[in-house]
């Protein structure tokens, strides 16, 4: 019988692998980015923290340097630690490098903040506003250490795992929202 450690580790490769082989439409890309520059603009963030893509993932970082309603709005980085695990936010000045942090993660080397809006990427997300993402509780704890935050998890909407597949655990903390190319869960 397979464990619900094992049960996640398998959910989160079928729908990495999907990722994998999706080619996104510059629409659906374009919708997507239209949808999270809505939800910011309504939430006037003060710190935006964002994060640098990878493994497939949109692109939230130039989603939001390219919109002018967020031109004036500082944007923060996490930075990751392998041991212990944790991350904190740095503030990123908008075209500087982003050397690798502890994990290999783009990253900004700023001043540590406290961002009031997260973008947080999701794997897979449930309706009810629990995320997936790739195991290693970075965003988890961070959320849990931090609990003020406005957490907006970013996800497609073909990634929505229903709760027959993913049962939250413990540690698992909702998010306040989802955004996917087809608007707000």
């Amino acid at each position: 019988m397979n464990s619900p450690l094992d049960a996640r580790a398998a959910l989160r490769q079928r729908l990495l692998t999907a990722r994998a082989a999706a080619v996104e439409p510059p629409a659906l890309q374009q919708a997507l980015a239209q949808q999270l520059c809505r939800v910011l603009a309504q939430l006037e963030p003060q710190v935006l923290g964002l994060y640098a893509a990878i493994r497939g993932e949109f692109n939230a970082l130039a989603a939001c340097t390219a919109e002018a309603a967020l031109a004036e709005v500082p944007f923060a980085l996490p930075f990751s630690f392998r041991q212990p695990p944790r991350m904190d936010y740095r503030l990123w000045p908008r075209g500087a490098a982003l050397p690798p942090d502890e994990c290999g993660v783009p990253a900004s080397r700023g001043a540590v903040v406290v961002p009031d809006v997260l973008v947080v990427p999701c794997v897979g997300y449930t309706a009810c506003g629990f995320r997936l993402g790739y195991g290693g509780g970075y965003f988890d704890r961070y959320l849990a250490a931090h609990s003020g935050v406005t957490a907006i998890g970013l996800a497609l909407s073909s990634t929505e795992m229903n709760a027959a597949d993913f049962a939250p655990q413990a540690h698992d903390l909702r998010l306040t929202l989802i955004v996917t190319e087809c608007g707000v869960t």
